[in-house]
This record gives structure tokens, sequence and C-alpha cells, in this order.
């Protein structure tokens, strides 16, 4: 008798990866609790996520459930017919609702006012700046811990731009943990313009309409409202999105604010991959745009750099302050693969399949490319031996590195080769050991990426993956206490 080994169907697969993604997370969650009971210095009470267990509901409650059931209801028809310009307003004013009011289940001073003037934040330290060009000249002397003129926890871990932030907010009379909570999410909110802005610049709009209602939805805007995270969010999506979407110009601009992400934190040099692949996927000027990004981040480089704060001194000096604190503590061994868990609750529980499906559909198109690319390559043989191409025009020459980069557009576009950027990156911040905990919004601004997937996932099904979005947002912000 002969067995055939049948193919698993795309359903099947993606039950499987859910079940993965379940396993993943009660393993993460019980093994943080024997290690919490034990006493290990996890350093996290709800572990894998950086807060604690407290059941609670508030004012944002029923706001909160009134978004989702519009979003799982009409989401995605919605996204399909509405104008461009509608889209991307609504899109936005949805993901702003969505994150005020998942901020307001921990009431309006607990979830937004106070939530960035606590001892370890950037508010702390507002009032101790009063010559900004002193701070920048003095920022790495203030980075090491047990001093007494030590940064707290969230300045010295990052670049000073965080820092310079809330400042210049204060020096314009909008100080106060009111105003950083709502501009957080303001900007935060911004990545549902951005992120289809930016496909639909790529060439795919269809992927920018169906992952729009996953945006909005987006579980990571527990955390987005409010830390400061959420502006680092904003400031990358709308980097990348102008990277995308136009000429030179436009292109300096994204550089500049790519560059002023390096500022934000010293984990952004890892955008350059997402950067990069933006840029490659573009349809024209590659190398043009290229250049001009990359001598805006230059001149934000320079610009710091004059005023007396070295990157890469600051990046040597927070390793130190890193292990001085409760990195030094916290198990390796457990972080290397709960972290994964933590981005699984705030990317959501679609991001198993969306990312599967990603994958396959760039490895399908990776080997047509290859056949295509073998055929292409003998005629450009041709063309190169004879000087003419198989029509017998002159052959026109090659246009630098980044002009042979078409095919990876042709193997998959925006939609395959975005969330497998931000998936590398992910990966590469989760090995560095330098991401032991609190990834569920350090890694927001690579999240947000990782949800161009949903565009492959298919359209019958998308309601449903929608609906387990909501839920899991509405799970963690109500039943734990969450801290930025």
């Amino acid at each position: 008798m002969t067995i055939r080994n049948r193919p698993v169907r795309p359903r099947h697969a993606d039950a499987v990866v859910v079940t993965v993604e379940a396993v993943l997370l009660a393993a993460a969650i019980t093994v943080g609790a024997l290690l919490n009971a034990r006493g290990a210095d996890l350093y996290a009470d709800a572990a894998p996520l950086y807060a604690t267990w407290r059941p609670h509901v508030g004012p944002g409650t029923p706001a909160a459930l009134l978004v989702a059931v519009l979003v799982v209801g009409y989401g995605h028809r919605f996204a399909q017919h509405a104008s461009w310009p509608r889209l991307l307003a609504v899109g936005y004013l949805g993901a702003l609702a969505w994150t005020m009011s998942l901020a307001l289940v921990d009431g309006w001073s607990a979830g937004l006012a106070q939530r960035l003037t606590v001892q370890a934040e950037y508010l702390h330290e507002v009032p101790r700046v009063t010559d900004i060009g002193a701070m920048l000249a003095g920022f790495t002397g203030r980075i090491l811990d047990f001093q007494p003129d030590s940064w707290s926890t969230h300045t010295a871990g990052h670049p000073p731009g965080a820092l310079l932030v809330f400042v210049l907010l204060d020096r314009v009379g909008l100080g106060g943990g009111a105003v950083a909570g709502l501009a957080c999410v303001l900007v935060g909110a911004t990545v549902s313009v951005s992120v289809p802005v930016t496909l639909r610049a790529l060439g795919d709009e269809s992927a920018a309409r169906a992952g729009w209602p996953f945006l909005l939805l987006f579980p990571g805007a527990v955390w987005i409202g409010a830390s400061a995270d959420g502006i680092f969010t904003g400031v990358v999506a709308a980097g990348l999105a102008l990277l995308a979407v136009g000429g030179r110009g436009r292109a300096a601009l994204g550089g500049l604010l790519l560059g002023f992400a390096l500022y934000l934190s010293y984990g952004f040099v890892l955008v350059g991959l997402l950067a990069l692949t933006v840029l490659v996927l573009r349809t024209r000027d590659r190398a043009g745009a290229f250049l001009a990004a990359v001598l805006a981040v230059a001149v934000v480089v320079a610009g710091f750099t004059a005023a007396g704060f070295w990157w890469w001194d600051g990046y040597h000096l927070v390793v130190r302050r890193y292990y001085q604190g409760w990195a030094a503590d916290r198990p390796y061994g457990y972080w290397i693969w709960a972290n994964l868990a933590a981005l699984l609750l705030a990317v959501g529980p679609v991001l198993g399949p969306a990312l599967r499906r990603a994958v396959l559909a760039g490895w399908t198109g990776l080997a047509a490319a290859r056949r295509d690319g073998g055929r292409i390559g003998r005629a450009d043989q041709r063309s190169r031996r004879t000087g003419r191409d198989a029509a017998g025009r002159p052959a026109s020459r090659p246009g630098g590195w980044l002009a042979g980069t078409g095919w990876l557009a042709g193997s998959g576009g925006p939609a395959v080769w975005l969330p497998i950027a931000a998936a590398v990156t992910v990966l590469a911040a989760d090995l560095s050991g330098l991401s032991k905990a609190e990834v569920e919004r350090i890694w927001l601004p690579f999240g947000v990426w990782l949800l161009v997937a949903t565009a492959h996932l298919p359209a019958r099904h998308r309601s449903r993956w929608l609906a387990a979005q909501a839920l899991t947002a509405l799970a963690v912000n109500h039943l734990l206490w969450t801290v930025s």
C-alpha cells in the first residue's frame, strides 16, 4: 500500500502555529510564576510582562469595548471601500480612540497624567535641565549609576534625544504629566497613517487596506498610552513612510527623523534594516533617495556630536549602566524565549499565522525570481558581450547596487519583506541580551511592521483575527496593571 504525503492545509497550519503560540505563552507565564515564587530576580511580577496582576475596570472600559465592536464589525468593509483620505483620517481617529480608551481603563491620573512622572521616568529630570547645551555636553558623564548626579533609569538608558523631547515640550509651555502622556498617545497613533502610506507608496495599496483594521486595534496600544515608546514608534514609522513616498527631498526628511530616532533609543540602529528594505522596495530613484537619507542622518549625528554628545560613548556607558541594575540578575535563559511571549501579547495572536504566510509568500517569490533571474542573467551576459539588448538596441548600463535590487519587490513586495525585516530585527535585539524583559513596549516600533503580514490572511478570516486581537488587548489591560 502506498502512503501519500498530503500537504498541510493553510487553515490547519494556522491552527498549528496558534497552538505553538499558546504553548509559548502558557510556558512563559507558568515558568515566570514558578521563578518568582522561588525568589528568582525576574523583577516582573506578571512575567513575561513587566506588570502586576490586578483585575480591574475603569472609565475607559465601555469606550474600549465600543471601539473594538465597531472595528471588528465594520473595519474590513470600510477599509475596502473608503476613499484614501477618508481611510487615513478615520484610521487615525480610530487608533486614537482605541489607545485613549485603553489608557483610561486605569483612570485619568494613573493611566495617563501620572504615568510619566515617577522617579524612573523622563519628567523627573526635566526641572533639573536648566541649560540644554550643558545637558547635551555633559550627558554621558551622568549615565553610570551610584553617583550623586546620575540620571534616572529611563533617561540614563537612552540617548539625550528622548529627554530633549520632554524638555522642549516644557519650554514651550506644554509641561506636566498630562501633556506628556497625551503626546505619547497623539504621536503613537500616527502609525495608523504612516504604515498604510508606506505600503501604498511602495505599490501595495491592497495590503495597506487589508492591514488597516489591525493597526487600529493594535494590542501594543496598551503601552503606547502612555509611555515614551509611543512617541518613538510614531517617529520611526513616519521616518520610514517619508523614505517611501516621494523624491529625494522627502527621503531627506525621513533621514532626519530616523537620524533623530538614533538619539531616542540606542536600539534604533536596528531600524537601519527596515529603512534599507523600504529603499530597496521603492520603484524609482533608489540610489538618490538612499544618498539623501544617509546625508540627512549624518547631519543629525553631526549636530549632536558638535553639541558634545558622542553616540558611541553613550552606548558603551549604557551597557555598563544596564548591568548595574536589574539586568545583571534577570536570567537570560528565561528571557531569551519569554521575550517572544511578551511580543506575542503586544502584537497579538495574529502574529504567528500572518508571519508564517508572509514567509511562505517570500519563499515562493524568491523561487520564482531565481527562475526568472536565470533567464534575465543570460540575456544580460549577451548584452554585456555584444553591447546590445535582445531587440538590437544599445544596452543600458546598470545604475548602482541599489538599482539591481528591483527583484525584491517582484518576489513578494512590502507585505512580505517589511514584516520579515521586522522579525529579523526583533530576533537580533533578543539575542543581544540587552532586551531582557519590558520588550512589550521597547519593541513597539518593530511590532507595527510585523502587522503588515496580516495582508496575507484570507479575507473571510480577518474579522475573527481582529476579535482575537481586541480580546488580547482588553484582557491584558483589565487583568494586569501595566507599568512603563
